[in-house]
């Protein structure tokens, strides 16, 4: 397998800003000429191994900030906005795609806003939705798309809020019980925390917060530590919402219940107790939540957050899909971006973990970029708390990259230097360029194809 070249213009051009150096200053500390700096801060050439020691040594720069950012991302949701039949004969090449994504993500992202905004036009139009009137002309992204990618385009971890749960859990530094120190939070407010059995998680009720009991105790917990966000941490939310400029007072509404979730989660499960216990454990989902008193997908999703500068855990990616295969989460600190729209590849195993209830479902994958993978797959039911109550199903999956997985308790036994152990998959059959996909649903944006009516094969055409 191909090494891949590092190209982070970008990131070294905010590297050298931050720091006020000149071109000039920055080469002669990095070690190399004026004008080899120059061309990997426009990518014309790749980040070289001495100046990546140069970064770490001079500069104490953690290297693997250089491969962080949102070029993949961009890259990932270019391919797949391009994949609209609008662009059949206007599609540019991945590499043009990745210069762009590089050197202006800023207009990048304008071209995703632009498709999005056309798309949502397009979609209105085809239904005679007469909505296209009504909001003074103006075409938005949907609020809650708008706010799926605010935490996407932020890794999924936010500092200000991760920290502020982590004090809370953590006062001096030691773990104490979350639930009885947001009791004497509320009761400071004049507020009575009580469990009662009722249908819904909450009830409103003046002076006092009541959690149902027919819940797991694992959800009882987070929605407790969720209203104490929504308490005791307004103001730090309200000043993280007012930097992200959301264009819809609906959104912003979405992601403050989003960046309460996230309080909840990072209390439930404080930074640095809950990566110290994932390294010892070797990141066994199943002896976390029961340390952490966590459901086993708050867990899956919490390590998919440990982003922290200078103390950064193995890169997850980690989504949930339903039974219908929609993505209804994702994230990805490593290099494998999930479809924007519609579902997952059906190669992958996150869609057997309905077939298989209350079992981890492991599986070594390819993408194909030719990078690798361990994905960890499980379905999650949500009952509803009585037998009238609707049951939610959804499958979750927890991956790395295989250079990781000896840290994973879940890769002992399996062989990841067999070629063979590798189940090939794809993103989206619009930007997969596998010719002998035989669960392909769509041809492949790039690829040419060759239509025979004289032989009969597993698609109607060939990939050129």
């Amino acid at each position: 397998m191909a090494t891949q070249k590092l190209y982070a213009g970008l990131k070294l051009r905010e590297t050298r800003g931050r720091l006020g150096l000149t071109q000039k200053a920055f080469a002669e500390k990095l070690g190399v000429s004026l004008p080899y700096l120059n061309q990997m801060e426009n990518n014309h050439r790749p980040v070289s191994a001495q100046v990546v020691l140069a970064l770490a040594g001079e500069f104490g720069l953690d290297v693997t900030e250089l491969t962080a950012g949102d070029a993949e991302r961009i890259v990932s949701d270019m391919r797949e906005a391009l994949a609209d039949p609008v662009f059949a004969d206007a599609a540019p090449p991945l590499a043009d795609l990745r210069l762009a994504a590089s050197n202006a993500p800023a207009l990048a992202r304008a071209f995703l806003e632009l498709h999005r905004a056309y798309r949502q036009t397009h979609e209105r139009l085809a239904s005679l939705d007469e909505a296209l009137g009504r909001d003074g002309s103006s075409v938005h992204a949907s609020p809650w798309e708008e706010v799926r990618d605010f935490f996407h385009y932020c890794d999924n971890y936010i500092d200000a809020v991760d920290r502020a749960a982590e004090r809370f859990a953590c006062p001096g530094g030691r773990r104490r019980d979350v639930v009885e120190a947001a009791a004497a939070a509320l009761e400071r407010r004049g507020i009575a925390l009580e469990f009662a059995d009722i249908a819904e998680f909450r009830q409103q009720v003046p002076d006092r917060l009541v959690i149902s009991t027919r819940i797991a105790d694992a959800t009882r917990r987070f929605q407790v530590l969720h209203q104490i966000a929504l308490l005791t941490q307004n103001d730090l939310l309200e000043a993280t919402l007012d930097l992200a400029r959301f264009q819809t007072e609906t959104a912003r509404a979405i992601a403050k219940i989003g960046l309460a979730n996230y309080f909840a989660g990072a209390a439930l499960m404080p930074y640095t107790a809950f990566i110290e216990a994932a390294r010892e454990s070797r990141h066994d989902l199943e002896r976390l939540a029961d340390v952490f008193g966590a459901s086993i997908e708050q867990v899956a999703h919490r390590l998919s957050t440990l982003q922290r500068p200078g103390l950064k855990g193995v890169p997850f990616f980690f989504v949930r899909v339903d039974q219908a295969g929609t993505i209804t989460k994702r994230h990805s600190a490593t290099r494998l971006q999930f479809a924007r729209f519609g579902g997952a590849c059906p190669l992958w195993n996150v869609h057997q973990a309905f077939e298989t209830p209350g079992r981890f479902l492991r599986q070594l994958v390819e993408t194909p970029d030719g990078v690798r993978y361990l994905s960890l797959a499980r379905d999650v039911s949500k009952p509803g708390g009585s037998f009238t109550a609707p049951v939610r199903r959804y499958a979750i999956s927890l991956g790395c990259e295989v250079a990781h997985a000896a840290q994973l308790v879940y890769a002992d036994d399996l062989d990841p230097s067999n070629p063979r152990a590798y189940q090939p998959i794809g993103i989206s059959c619009r930007i997969c360029e596998r010719r002998d996909c035989h669960q392909r649903s769509v041809p492949p944006l790039e690829r040419r194809l060759r239509v025979d009516p004289e032989r009969r094969g597993l698609l109607p055409y060939e990939i050129a």
